[in-house]
């Protein structure tokens, strides 16, 4: 009875045998240590780690997979606030992007690139290590779109240098576009284009240049956008349309992935501690490549709401907190 143990990145092996149901964990380090386990026809030891392409046995019999083992592949396009990590636990005590994502039984979410706490907007989270690797592989050079609110304006010079490279610490670094978007008294939005994802790279680069940024969010990350339904602390799986589109950029299809199915399209918001809320997107509704593409009206930038609504912030992106609450 061969089976080979399907997961989405390495995982310590008592973790795993006591996932197949044969024991606690305890009990699992106790069968490593008297030597019944093997990995790939080795005797185990305490420490290994195994992955999806590992060969498992208690006893010299191979384990059988069980079917509710092998988790479907998930993407999920989260609205990251302000004032959340993007990381799983912090010396500080401070919330992370992972805290309030729904649990998942034989994997765990892996974010695919970071946002820093002071920006928010697009993250993608996935159960699939081999396609969050991927998408964040600079050979892939998988494009980030960002709004940009800056005290200022960028003046011919600065646009010419920031398209062109400016040095940073870490190197020469470029946008690959930059597109005004609008905007009221010394603040001035833009858009621009990376394609790749060094830390804080698009506050160091108008730095660089003299300008701050004020306010920063992420709005697309390859072909997936910020679709206009989805506020601030909300999270959706990606729709089957848009999960197929994005592994074909990578040279990826469901096959060659975890198992993964259908069910219907969800938008879940962030729950408090204890709390589950839960609402049906829309139906029918796409995401737009970018929902974030006009000029400084809250239109233009997030977007009307299904059934009419206004969509966050009312009075434009400028105005708007996570929360929904109203700029001074």
């Amino acid at each position: 009875m061969r089976g080979v143990f399907v997961m989405t990145n390495d995982e310590k092996l008592q973790k795993v045998l006591a996932r197949f149901g044969l024991g606690p964990r305890r009990r699992m380090e106790e069968w490593i240590a008297a030597g019944r386990v093997s990995v790939n026809g080795l005797v185990a030891k305490i420490g290994d780690r195994v992955s999806s392409t590992d060969r498992l046995a208690v006893d010299g019999e191979p384990l059988r997979v069980p079917g509710w083992v092998r988790p479907r592949l998930r993407v999920l396009r989260y609205h990251k606030p302000v004032g959340e990590l993007t990381t799983r636990q912090d010396p500080q005590g401070r919330p992370t992007v992972f805290d309030r994502l729904p649990r998942l039984r034989g994997s765990r979410w892996i974010a695919v690139g970071r946002l820093d706490y002071n920006t928010e907007g697009l993250l993608l989270l996935t159960n699939d290590g081999d396609l969050a690797n991927a998408l964040m592989h600079p050979r892939a050079e998988v494009e980030r779109e960002y709004a940009v609110r800056v005290l200022g304006e960028v003046n011919d010079e600065q646009r010419q240098q920031l398209l062109t490279g400016v040095e940073l610490d870490d190197g020469s670094a470029h946008f690959l576009s930059l597109q005004e978007a609008g905007g009221e008294g010394a603040n001035r939005w833009y858009h621009v284009t990376l394609a790749e994802g060094r830390n804080r790279e698009v506050r160091r680069l108008f730095e660089a240049v003299g300008l701050t940024v004020s306010r920063l969010l992420r709005v697309r990350y390859g072909i997936i956008g910020m679709p206009r339904h989805l506020k601030v602390g909300y999270f959706e799986d990606l729709p089957e349309e848009e999960l197929a589109a994005l592994l074909e950029t990578v040279g990826m299809t469901p096959k060659a992935t975890s198992a993964h199915g259908g069910g219907e399209r969800l938008v879940e918001r962030v729950p408090p501690v204890q709390q589950g809320l839960r609402e049906k997107a829309p139906a029918g509704r796409k995401a737009p490549r970018s929902s974030f593409t006009g000029a400084g009206s809250s239109t233009a930038l997030f977007g009307k709401k299904e059934g009419g609504r206004r969509g966050p912030g009312g009075a434009g992106l400028s105005g708007f907190r996570p929360g929904g609450r109203r700029g001074k």
